[in-house]
């Protein structure tokens, strides 16, 4: 059970400033999140492996393989302007 008292240091600690309503409120919520960890705690026993998500995970990705793909000239095909194999953009900000 977290009391009033006890809300009031952690706030001290993190210089937080609560008033009297929002320590009363915190108590509270405070206490039914440590049983809520508690009622966890009771049910993870040492025959339950430790996991990092609920239901088994396999790679998503796709194979890392070559595929056929546009060519630079295809690429550049719909660009206003383009320079050897690269777009050409408008120059900003003066930069040479």
């Amino acid at each position: 059970m977290i009391s009033r008292e006890d809300v009031a240091n952690l706030a001290k600690l993190a210089r937080i400033d609560m008033s009297d309503d929002e320590l009363d409120h915190l108590a509270s919520e405070l206490s039914v999140i440590l049983d809520a960890v508690a009622r966890v705690q009771e049910v993870a026993n040492s025959d339950v492996p430790p996991t990092s998500h609920p239901i088994p995970m396999t790679n998503v990705f796709r194979i890392d393989e070559n595929r056929p793909s546009l060519s630079p000239e295809d690429a550049l095909s719909g660009a206003p302007a383009s320079e050897g194999q690269r777009f050409k953009v408008p120059q900003i900000l003066g930069e040479e």
